[in-house]
């Protein structure tokens, strides 16, 4: 039952966090806001450990494997995002450099993992990003119109960020295949807790307002995506291919267009209808149930 349902439970908890970035946006500096997340969430995770006597990595090996992944799939990936869209990076443009990752990942997989895909799910990975090309269409062309002056870096930052998800991702299947997911994820954002601190007091002024619209984002976030969302993914990296879990990212865009429509009454426009179309056509394909023998 939860294979069948996990898929879709993620891409509803992780595309939440584009609302939360918004509604947090006011009320506290964005890394600031992911170093308290991340704090809260490995404190979460290890009450529960406590809870159902969870095990932990025996060796100096496996805490780091836990320790280093943390850094990569949440740490810098999650600082280099948010701090990217605060400089300005407008949300298309990083909806684009986002849809890279699954593309990186497969091409990756095979010399990290092993891992090849059939022609289908090859195809299904071409289509998915034709989609988001689509989808964010009117906004990559206001983009084009307006120029890029002075986002040099923040964009070049955005795309270490999508390098770093898609190694963390990598390495998670590599080297974390064994052993209790609890205590690997609240060994995992001690680990993202390590970078983000010293980003946070290099490049931010430490704002946070526990206004009660800032609390219930950051409760949102540690509950729904830290625990919920992050639990999902782990699991979904160990059950399949690592190229099917990446090309879940594809469904952000249009998923987080759609609850933004409903959330903040933002059009939905007819690009972003067909990009929608297609990109759950190309995800589908990428995550096809087939027969082993036929796929073999």
């Amino acid at each position: 039952m939860l294979d069948r349902t996990a898929p879709a439970i993620f891409v509803l908890l992780w595309s939440t966090g584009w609302i939360v970035a918004k509604y947090a946006a006011a009320h506290a500096d964005p890394v600031t806001f992911l170093a308290v997340r991340h704090a809260l969430a490995a404190a979460a995770f290890f009450v529960i450990c406590l809870a159902v006597n969870a095990k932990w990595p025996k060796t100096r090996s496996q805490i780091g494997h836990a320790l280093l992944s943390g850094v990569f799939l949440h740490g810098l990936y999650l600082a280099g995002v948010w701090y990217a869209i605060g400089q300005g990076v407008p949300a298309g443009l990083s909806g684009i450099i986002a849809g890279l990752q699954p593309l990186l990942t497969a091409l990756m997989a095979p010399f990290f993992l092993a891992e090849r895909l059939r022609p289908l799910q090859k195809l299904g990975l071409l289509l998915g990003f034709a989609g988001i090309l689509i989808a964010v269409s009117p906004q990559l062309m206001g983009i084009l119109d307006q120029g890029l002056q002075g986002l040099a870096l923040p964009v070049l930052i955005n795309l270490i960020a999508m390098a770093s998800v898609t190694y963390g991702t990598l390495y998670q299947k590599r080297y974390l295949q064994e052993g209790d997911l609890m205590s690997i994820a609240t060994l995992q954002f001690l680990g993202a807790l390590i970078v983000t601190i010293p980003i946070a007091l290099a490049l931010e002024n430490l704002r946070f307002d526990w206004t009660q619209q800032a609390i219930l984002s950051m409760a949102w976030s540690v509950i729904g995506i830290s625990m919920g969302a992050v639990a999902l993914l782990l699991y979904l990296i160990r059950r399949g291919q690592v190229s099917r879990a990446a090309s879940l990212i594809y469904l952000m865009p249009p998923v987080v267009a759609i609850e933004a429509a409903i959330l903040f009454g933002e059009p939905l426009t007819l690009p972003m209808i067909i990009g929608t179309i297609i990109v759950v056509s190309g995800v589908y394909l990428v995550n096809r149930k087939t027969d082993p023998q036929a796929a073999g």
